[in-house]
């Protein structure tokens, strides 16, 4: 009996751990709703996050990815930034392409959610973003893809 009881524990454990990592892309978006910032900042392929009592926010992908709202972003591996209502301030792991320059994302800020922008602070400039472009988590693709299938369609001149 007492083999029964620790094996139906253990698969308790078991599938529970599973659905909290299977939820973790999902509830980091819910946790983005309730701070009063887009879910669409941050892509469907979120594999965990960590938020600190101090709002340390790291959010782990499964590797670097590219995906569009209005330019290309990059998302690294790891994302990491300090999270408030309205703000994600000191971000690391995101850069945005801006006139084949990729620039790092410093700050995402949310003042005014009734004027539908979003300001991004990328170091030597700040861009407005409709909020509109960030209502669902893009799809991000693997950076290494999007690479071969450039190289495939542009043959050697992609790698000039």
């Amino acid at each position: 009996m007492a083999f029964f009881n620790t094996l139906f524990f253990a698969v308790f454990l078991f599938i529970s751990l599973a659905s909290l990592s299977s939820s973790s892309s999902s509830s980091i978006h819910d946790l983005l709703r309730s701070k009063g910032l887009p879910a669409g900042l941050l892509p469907e392929e979120v594999k965990s996050y960590t938020l600190s009592e101090d709002g340390r926010l790291e959010v782990f992908l499964h590797g670097p990815c590219l995906t569009k709202y209005e330019n290309r972003v990059l998302f690294e591996s790891v994302v990491r930034a300090n999270l408030t209502y309205g703000c994600l301030i000191g971000v690391e792991g995101l850069s945005q392409e801006e006139l084949f320059l990729w620039l790092p994302v410093k700050d995402i800020i949310v003042d005014d959610p009734k004027s539908g922008l979003i300001l991004f602070d990328i170091g030597v400039a700040h861009k407005q973003l409709s909020l509109s472009l960030f209502e669902d988590p893009p799809h991000c693709k693997p950076q290494g893809v999007i690479r071969n299938h450039v190289r495939k369609e542009k043959g050697f001149e992609a790698l000039r």
